[in-house]
């Protein structure tokens, strides 16, 4: 298997879990109408080279239009892909280009003081509300807009086993383990903006690496937003095994750059 259908696989089986899915031979559209602003939610995947650029472009716009959602697309194998990025901007639609570092735990955890004023616990009903908080306050999470719906959703779901981390008893940061037939992603590692620079998130990877060690599971994957991202990973274990040159196509609202404030 390859490392984009692996990566696909495991990532499909994420978005599987908040939005819709339907498949085409191009690839497929994810959909969820109580979420319009969760642009993860609501994305086309252009996986194939269309035959057609202009029929899968009109499929895609009437769909979303249909339930009224604003269309946009990812685009896979970008640089074979010149023929529908031309169609699209013929549509008017703005592209931009996205290079995302992937990264898989090498199994060994670095040996390291932990800090006596940190404790890490698993999410529960009895503090939701406290890691939810911190998830609103974050706008690479989408903000309150996206998380005040999205994690009631995965807080439910099977698949996620979030934490929430404190410093000195405040909860100030939170993250989450994704898992998929023995595969585990890293997943919503936020911290609020006074508690940053403390190293609170080299304590939640130390600790998620432990609690996957101990599950057993295959491997642990962690898809950096960007470089500086990629750089921290690298620091807790994390190789880059592969960087995958992504098309966003998108005709309002603000691009993926802009959220991630890249």
């Amino acid at each position: 298997m390859d490392i984009l259908h692996k990566i696909l696989e495991l990532d499909f089986a994420y978005l599987d879990t908040f939005a819709n899915r339907m498949d085409a031979s191009w690839g497929s559209i994810f959909y969820n109408e109580d979420q319009p602003a969760y642009y993860d939610a609501n994305h086309a995947h252009i996986i194939q080279v269309p035959e057609n650029p202009e029929t899968v472009i009109e499929e895609v716009l009437h769909f979303y239009k249909d339930r009224n959602l604003a269309p946009r697309f990812y685009i896979y194998d970008f640089e074979k892909q010149a023929r529908f990025i031309e169609a699209l901007q013929a549509y008017q639609f703005q592209i931009e280009s996205l290079v995302s570092p992937v990264q898989l735990w090498n199994q060994e955890i670095n040996e390291h003081k932990c800090n006596d004023k940190v404790t890490i616990e698993r999410v529960t009903a009895d503090n939701f509300h406290e890691a939810l908080e911190i998830e609103c306050s974050i706008k690479e999470l989408g903000g309150r807009e996206v998380r005040e719906k999205s994690l009631p959703e995965e807080f439910k779901h099977p698949s996620f086993t979030h934490y929430l981390l404190r410093y000195d008893g405040v909860a100030c940061s939170t993250a989450c383990l994704f898992e998929h037939e023995g595969q585990v992603r890293l997943e919503s590692v936020a911290t609020i903006e006074e508690y940053r620079g403390k190293g609170l998130i080299g304590e939640l990877i130390y600790f998620l690496q432990e609690e996957v060690k101990n599950q057993g599971v295959e491997n642990f994957w962690v898809f950096p937003i960007n470089e500086r991202v990629e750089k921290v990973y690298l620091k807790y274990g994390f190789q880059t095994i592969a960087r995958l040159t992504t098309g966003h196509a998108f005709l309002s609202g603000k691009s993926i750059k802009e959220i991630q404030g890249s």
